[in-house]
């Protein structure tokens, strides 16, 4: 029998400014797309299993939203567009900031295939014949119906299947007046009010697991030691500060209120994490076993290195991806990331029939796992549950469903969890010489260090940090938890991930603006002054920006 563990990850920033606005949409709008079809998959087959990876900052942001619908103060002002009863007074640049947002998605998949939308961006790229987009020539109508639009192409496959009324709205296809509009924000209030508890619920008939990230999806490695990002890539560039300041008390700090959160919103500490970008090291590892973590997982890139430092071929890791593994004298298991089969379903089977795709997962994992010399292999699939299926036809609901269905009536492979795997057979554990860290990406922290504009970032965070400890015990009480929250929010890996030429251009500027918010406001809560260099940019310029709108990365932890 080969044992599969799907893990899908769920994560978000926080996108939240100094004023509790949000600076981008995509934590509502993955909600009521992809967290909500996912839930609904999984509820609709009760014999699957599945690890479903909540990040606490993610959490946070639903909870938010809740309370915007239950006071009626909308902080994120795509979302209130939808439900303003007169769009036309729109200021122009208000105008065209509205015009933008709407038309960032994946024109292929949810654009192209509703005449409606289509019109609209017809008339949009039209308006800007001469290079900029003269919003002005564009109604109060067209603006109603490109944000209804919008929210319509972000609905979930399931909501629609539920909702008879979504799909008669993209028929009707203009003209959307305010109570149509009106009754789409409902519907999202609504949704997002009742994901939490959905999942709570497939959690406590055993259907699937829940687990965690340490709290704003830091690099834990890299808050410990900066010389890890070197075990993977000798003579890597690191940022001129030697260290990042008490970064094993940060590290802790993240992993603790990861539990508490977790904790709080289901009734009990999770199990395992899934380390930011499956991030691990030595060090990384023991602090989590400390904090009493039956598990971890990463990337495959991780093991073959590790193994290749520690004398083995790793070359053909199959024997040792196929169970977890767990350092001399540590209590915490590591689960590896086959990365051919999550990056098939993260990046390639998109383009495919959806039975195509499966049968060719399914005989992959059987050429694979099928006859190795040991009984009950384990196989690790994990990637976000997120930005991949805004590439996928209708939301990737043909190849969920029937992926899920070929795997609960296959007679080789059964679908289980890290924990019931333990659980099951403790004795295939294996003892893993020596961990060489790295994060699922390349095995290594490339992505997040290396680069001179993410060292510099790096360098602009280790000084707020400095700033932080000189200046942390002077404030009051309340200050200082105001501090302490934001703090963490600035040791986000995210920040590092954008800053790169060779990341979209429009990305790359949006999170270059908020990292630097960030870290001003931080300053602002310790009554400091801001330093003149978070008033320059980071990114140089950066790729281009993909036809239709921001491409966003997809598949991945």
């Amino acid at each position: 029998m080969i044992h599969l563990v799907l893990c899908w990850h769920f994560h978000q920033p926080d996108y939240r400014t100094e004023d509790g606005h949000y600076f981008l949409p995509w934590t509502y709008l993955h909600a009521i797309k992809d967290y909500a079809d996912m839930a609904a998959h999984l509820e609709a087959r009760p014999d699957m299993q599945a690890v479903v990876n909540f990040v606490p900052t993610l959490l946070d942001q639903l909870d938010d939203y809740v309370e915007q619908f239950r006071s009626g103060q909308i902080r994120d002002l795509l979302l209130a567009a939808l439900a303003e009863p007169d769009l036309g007074r729109y200021s122009p640049d208000r105008r065209r900031s509205l015009v933008e947002s709407c038309f960032k998605l994946n024109f292929p998949t949810m654009v192209d295939p509703f005449p409606g939308y289509r019109r609209l961006a017809r008339l949009w790229q039209a308006a800007a014949e001469d290079g900029e987009y003269e919003t002005d020539y564009l109604s109060g109508q067209y603006l109603a119906d490109l944000v209804t639009w919008y929210h319509l192409a972000w609905t979930g496959e399931t909501l629609r299947r539920e909702h008879a009324w979504l799909v008669a709205m993209m028929h009707k296809g203009h003209g959307f007046d305010l109570e149509e509009r009106q009754q789409l924000y409902r519907l999202i209030g609504e949704v997002i009010a009742d994901l939490i508890p959905r999942y709570a619920e497939l959690a406590g008939r055993g259907q699937i697991e829940l687990s965690a990230t340490p709290h704003s999806h830091p690099i834990v490695p890299l808050l410990l030691d900066f010389q890890a990002a070197r075990e993977a890539r000798p003579g890597l560039p690191l940022p001129a500060a030697s260290h990042y300041p008490d970064g094993a008390v940060r590290a802790q700090v993240h992993v603790e209120a990861a539990l508490a959160a977790h904790a709080e919103h289901f009734g009990k500490a999770p199990a395992g994490l899934w380390p930011a970008e499956g991030g691990v090291s030595a060090a990384a590892v023991e602090l989590f076993a400390k904090a009493g973590v039956r598990w971890v997982a990463s990337g495959e890139g991780v093991l073959r290195h590790s193994l290749h430092r520690a004398g083995l071929d790793g070359s053909r890791p199959g024997a040792w991806l196929s169970r977890p593994c767990r350092l001399d004298g540590q209590r915490t298991a590591i689960y590896f990331r086959d990365d051919q089969l999550s990056d098939l379903i993260g990046f390639e089977y998109k383009g495919w029939f959806a039975q195509d795709a499966v049968r060719h997962f399914l005989r992959t994992l059987e050429d694979n796992y099928g006859h190795l010399p040991h009984a009950d292999p384990v196989v690790t699939v994990v990637l976000d549950g997120e930005n991949a299926w805004e590439y996928y036809p209708y939301n990737g609901w043909y190849f969920l469903s029937e992926l899920y269905q070929a795997l609960v009536e296959h007679p080789l492979i059964r679908a289980t969890t890290f924990s019931e795997y333990l659980d099951l057979f403790p004795d295939n554990v294996l003892g893993l010489p020596v961990l060489s860290a790295g994060s699922w990406v390349y095995g290594d922290f490339t992505t997040w260090m290396g680069d001179p504009a993410k060292n510099r970032a790096w360098d602009l965070l280790c000084a707020a940090k400095q700033a932080y400890d000189r200046r942390l015990g002077d404030l009051p009480e309340a200050r200082r938890r105001e501090a302490e929250l934001q703090l963490r929010s600035c040791e986000s890996s995210d920040w590092f991930w954008w800053f790169g030429d060779y990341n979209p251009g429009a990305s790359v500027a949006a999170f270059d603006r908020l990292y630097r918010a960030k870290l001003t406001r931080l300053y602002r809560l310790l009554e400091l002054p801001v330093p003149a260099g978070l008033t320059v940019s980071l990114c140089s310029g950066g790729g281009a920006v993909e036809a239709g709108g921001v491409m966003r990365r997809g598949g991945h932890g």
